[in-house]
């Protein structure tokens, strides 16, 4: 770590002797020269500090759609950013070696990279939005704040990719300033104490929370064979998001063995459709499959049906949406719309 990448964190208060982080809804009691679960907040002096403002571990434009965003200026590119560092300990994470690296090794390695220089790389790459997401965008709020505000100045948009585990002071912070969130939906609250670290009511909160508002919301659940695909679970978690409004998207994508679950077989198309099938019944209006070639992950119209939005993969190959509208039936398309 660099003197410039370690900074006061926003986010706790004194509690004797040690600190309380509220960052996050684990609500770390970290004790002097102690980090909190995420690894990236120390206890310094009896200070909560950040490891990792600035040091940027991964830095892409990625289409918007590889996010997953499908109802948020589809076609487009995103400039993507990522400390290391997670507040969860998911035995499936996909990119573990960058999230769970301060946990298991101590490090925090990365180079450091000003909130100016990102938003002249996302413009430069020709970027409509900067991504805050490979690892858990809260746990490097201070800087994804900092970079979020220079951004908006420029025109750019700001989304991030969560597991929906923010703090509620930071969540209505970073609110005014954040266009677009998907948060993951990962399973019923023994999926999460088990898989995960972590509780489900927290994130549906959030979800909540965010949706209202006004941030652009879209919700991911990951398959696992045997861990989160029964049809009980599925239809909870379904029955939830309609709760909160039909509008929403929801990503019902395929697991395949990976990090410490390299002995759970990869997800079959069937429990996809499945899924799909399941978020219909709910009232949801926009169900995706993905992470199976040949599934598809095309946006129709909700009430005619006329295709809008024919993707190949993460590419958009037909873009119909006229003003937010079916250019068929003229019904409104939920979603941020070029």
């Amino acid at each position: 770590m660099s003197k410039e990448s370690t900074r006061e964190a926003q986010f706790w208060h004194r509690l004797d002797g040690d600190v309380q982080c509220t960052l996050c809804h684990q609500l770390c009691r970290v004790r002097p020269e102690k980090r909190g679960l995420c690894g990236v907040r120390e206890n310094q002096d009896g200070k909560l500090v950040t490891l990792v403002y600035g040091n940027l571990i991964a830095a892409n434009a990625d289409p918007i759609e590889k996010k997953p965003f499908f109802h948020f200026f589809p076609g487009s590119l995103a400039y993507s950013i990522a400390t290391v560092g997670c507040n969860f300990r998911c035995l499936h994470c996909q990119n573990a070696d960058i999230s769970q690296m301060p946990k298991e090794t101590g490090q925090t390695p990365g180079a450091f990279v000003p909130p100016e220089e990102v938003v002249a790389a996302a413009e430069a790459a020709g970027c409509q939005t900067i991504a805050y997401t490979y690892t858990e965008p809260t746990m490097f709020f201070e800087y994804a704040y900092d970079v979020a505000v220079l951004a908006k100045e420029k025109g750019l948009k700001n989304v991030f990719v969560s597991n929906g585990y923010t703090g509620e002071e930071a969540v209505r912070k970073i609110a005014p300033i954040l266009d677009a969130n998907n948060i993951d939906l990962k399973g019923d609250d023994e999926f999460y104490k088990k898989v995960c670290g972590a509780r489900l009511e927290p994130v549906e909160k959030n979800i909540e929370l965010f949706w209202k508002s006004g941030v652009w919301v879209e919700v991911t659940t990951l398959l696992i064979p045997g861990y989160n695909d029964s049809e009980e679970q599925l239809r909870a978690l379904a029955q939830f998001l309609a709760s909160v409004s039909t509008d929403i998207p929801w990503h019902v994508t395929a697991f395949y063995p990976t990090y410490k679950m390299r002995d759970v077989p990869p997800t079959g198309a069937e429990a996809l459709r499945r899924g799909v099938k399941i978020g219909r019944e709910a009232g949801l209006k926009y169900i995706y499959s993905g992470n199976i070639p040949g599934e598809d992950e095309s946006s129709r119209c909700s009430v005619c049906g006329e295709m809008l939005v024919e993707r190949m993969g993460f590419r958009v190959m037909r873009n119909s949406v006229v003003e937010g509208r079916c250019p068929k039936c003229g019904t409104a398309v939920a979603g941020r719309w070029p």
